[in-house]
Order: structure tokens, then sequence, then C-alpha cells
């Protein structure tokens, strides 16, 4: 480690394998000491280096009295797939059941419902828009799950739309405007609720993808995008209401999108369901991802099973 060298937020994320929402948080909670360089957060080294020993200390310490307790409680672990910031923190307070061991994977919601049919994920999050339905999540689950029983939870809600440069320039304000040829997109990768949005809205507006400057320029999350705006790689992107307030882009709101919470509902799971939905209704969990900005209204109701 180099004497006086610091990170970005980009880094960090790289380095401790979080999402990028999740190093804001740290830094949120207090837990990463930063400062800024102008628009740019950094933290020391040294501070990093603190922290991961920090965690390791508190993570032995666990295990410690996990052994003392001598509990013959099988410690199960459970993958958790989906990229935004909700899940760490659904993450930690399922470990604090003392018998799960939460895996986190930063999957786009596509990937991650093929995940769990392929047996790979416990816990899926999903934000897949059906323009011919005009629902959220439903119709997809149904068919890539096809044959298995499963519980659909209430998660979040939150604002989905377009991000654009301060002031909004070139008044980009419809699905109209992005086949515009003097505008320029970022896109998502393929399998992110983000693309699906996208790749719906060109449907509906029977607007040709090969009309749209930048369709094929492709970012791995909502933080990236709002990035690639303010830096001024493109003009627009699609994402979510918070990266724009953390990268400092404006935010124009198009959808509402429910973020749901999909298990597969077999027996194996009756003790894992059984957490979740505890947790899911816990007010102070709830209150936690109310700072956040996100809607949290009938989280846990089970909106589809079968």
């Amino acid at each position: 480690m180099v004497k006086g060298e610091s990170y970005t937020t980009d880094d960090i994320a790289r380095l401790l394998k979080v999402s990028k929402l999740t190093v804001y948080d740290l830094i949120k909670r207090g837990e990463l000491i930063s400062y800024r360089v102008g628009r740019q957060i950094r933290v020391d080294a040294s501070e990093l280096e603190d922290y991961k020993i920090r965690e390791q200390e508190v993570k032995t310490s666990l295990a410690s009295k996990r052994h003392t307790e001598k509990t013959e409680t099988f410690v199960r672990s459970v993958v958790i797939s989906g990229q935004d910031s909700s899940l760490d923190i659904l993450s930690r307070a399922l470990e604090e059941s003392n018998v799960i061991q939460p895996l986190r994977s930063h999957r786009g919601s596509l990937d991650s419902l093929i995940a769990m049919y392929e047996g790979r994920a416990d816990i899926v999050s999903t934000h897949l828009f059906d323009g011919d339905t005009g629902d959220y999540n439903i119709p997809y689950i149904r068919k890539i799950l096809v044959s298995n029983p499963f519980i659909v939870f209430k998660f979040i809600e939150r604002q989905a739309g377009f991000y654009v440069t301060k002031n909004n320039p070139k008044n980009i304000k419809t699905w109209e405007d992005l086949k515009r040829g003097d505008v320029s997109i970022v896109n998502r990768e393929k399998g992110a609720g983000a693309r699906v949005l996208l790749d719906e809205q060109l449907r509906l507006h029977n607007i040709n993808r090969n009309n749209v400057n930048g369709y094929n320029i492709e970012q791995t999350s909502h933080l990236s995008v709002a990035s690639a705006i303010t830096n001024g790689q493109a003009d627009v992107g699609i994402g979510i209401e918070n990266a724009a307030k953390m990268v400092g882009v404006d935010f124009i709101p198009k959808m509402k999108e429910n973020y749901d919470l999909v298990i597969l509902n077999t027996q194996n799971n009756q003790s894992l369901i059984d957490q979740v939905t505890n947790i899911l209704k816990d007010q102070s969990f709830q209150d936690k991802l109310k700072t956040l900005g996100y809607t949290v209204d009938d989280m846990g109701d089970i909106i589809w099973e079968q």
C-alpha cells in the first residue's frame, strides 16, 4: 500500500466486491470515513484497511460466539441475487439470525431468475416490466420458473426514469426523444431490469433500436449509467432515482416500478420463507429502507403464490 494512496467509490466497490450503493451506505453510516476532491468522493487506503480489519474482527467474534455456545443449529448458505443496496440490508438482517449465511450475487433480474431456475440462487429480486400487460415481474417469473412452485413477496417501490445532464439542455422528456439524431444514450447490460424496461418501451412506441444512438453502449449498474451522463459520454440513460441523487444528474421519472422478491415454495425453504416474512414486516427494517428513499407500503405481502 502506497502512503497517501486513496480510492474512489468505484475502486472500493470493486475491492470489497459489493455494489457502489453499498459503499455509499457505508459512508453514510460512518463505517467508512471519506472526503471530497472536487466532485469526487475518496477514501484513504489506510481507512479502507482499517475497515476491513474491523469487519474481520466482527466476523471472528461472531464465529467464536457461535462456537462457544456449541449450538447444534445448522447454518445454511443462502444466495441472494440482485443489484440494489436494499438487498445488502436484507442480507445483514438474515445473517443476524445465526442460522443463515447470506451470499450476495449481483446479477440482473433476468439472469437472477434463470439462476434460481438452475438452482444457483435462493432469494431473487426482480423489476421486469411487461409491456403487454403493464405489470411488473409476474409474467416473467411464471414463464422462467415454469413447473416450479414459488412465492413472490412485495418488497420496495422506486421511481425509474431518465438520467439527463443538469437542466436537461436537450429537453429530453419522452421515449420518442430517444430516436432523435442529436440524442445519444448509454444502455444497461442484457438481463438488467432497466434494459428490459427500455426494450419494452421501444417496442410499444414502435422505435427501432437501430435508430437509437448508443443502444449498444452498456454499463453494468445504475450508478455507472448516471456517471456516464455526468461525464458527458451520453445525453440520457435509464435507471432509478436514488442513483441520480448520488451522482448529481437530473432525473425525469417515467415509471413507478415494483422491486419484488422471489423464493421457491419448497419444503426445504419453509424456514427461510418464515424468516424473510418476519424481516420484511419488521418496522425497524422498513425504516432503514425508508431512509434510502424507497416506498415500503405493504412490504412482505404475498402478491403471488403457486
